[in-house]
């Protein structure tokens, strides 16, 4: 059974290599844009390519039988127009809802086998606070009462290399999250004591959280203006990552305590 991984060199898609061949996979095919640079493990097969170059999908979709699908919006139809041509039998999609709903639709919309994982906020998001975080011990955000239940991206890696690797999971939407629910102003908290520094967070109004994220991220009136749409939301924590994979999921403070670095 071959698999093909998009985004192999990507935060997740490389990850999720790393779980497969873990796991016992022994025909495992990559797509990058950038062989020399990809460092894979030996015995990966590379194939050179890019979910937006079209024309490089048909050589790397021959012959695979499943594949994890990285979450690329744009291309996203075509895409999934060769893999049906290609004879491809089950796509595992990360995407979820909103933003992210024409991936799945897609996906569904080809007739293929599928599975869905849906995940709303990565723990490693928290890289957003990192340069307040190296400068000072009062971090600076717009909403710290709002709660999610973020998730470390190797826990979505472990679960999508599960489901290639298994069967039974046709047709399934996973709904993934971290363990428990956080505030922002608690994670900003729990990294302090992973660096051993007391943090707190002041709230500052949709100008100067704007002024503050646009140092570190592309769009940061999109992300302050979806961050306000989650006042008053209370998510719940699944189980599924326990569930699927027989161990729990990463906790925050956890993350925190490997990642130092990130912050320092």
């Amino acid at each position: 059974m071959k698999i093909l991984v998009t985004g192999a060199t990507g935060n997740i898609g490389r990850m999720v290599v790393d779980h497969l061949l873990a796991g016992g996979a022994d025909d495992v095919r990559v797509l990058t844009n950038h062989p020399e640079r990809a460092a894979l493990p030996a015995g990966v097969e590379i194939a050179e390519g890019y979910l937006r170059r079209i024309s490089s999908l048909p050589a790397a979709f021959d012959g695979v039988d499943r594949m994890y699908l990285a979450p690329v919006l744009d291309t996203i139809d075509e895409v999934m127009a060769l893999a049906q041509q290609a004879g491809i039998r089950h796509v595992v999609d990360l995407s979820g809802e909103a933003h992210w709903t024409p991936i799945a639709e897609a996906v569904e919309r080809s007739k293929l086998d599928w599975t869905h994982l849906f995940a709303v906020d990565f723990q490693e998001n928290a890289a957003m606070w990192a340069e307040q975080i190296r400068a000072s011990d009062e971090i600076r955000d717009p909403y710290p009462e709002v709660e999610s239940v973020p998730i470390a991206m190797d826990d979505i890696a472990r679960v999508a290399a599960k489901v290639l690797l298994s069967e039974g999971h046709s047709g399934q939407t996973y709904q993934l999250t971290g363990p428990e629910v956080l505030t922002r102003a608690e994670r900003v908290r729990q990294i302090g004591v992973a660096l051993g520094r007391p943090l707190t967070v002041r709230q500052v109004g949709h100008t100067e959280a704007i002024e503050v994220f646009a140092r570190t991220m592309p769009n940061p009136r999109w992300y302050v203006e979806a961050t306000a749409t989650m006042v008053g939301w209370h998510p719940e924590p699944t189980t599924t990552i326990a569930d699927l994979t027989g161990a729990p999921a990463t906790t925050f403070a956890r993350w925190a305590a490997a990642n130092t670095a990130v912050f320092q």
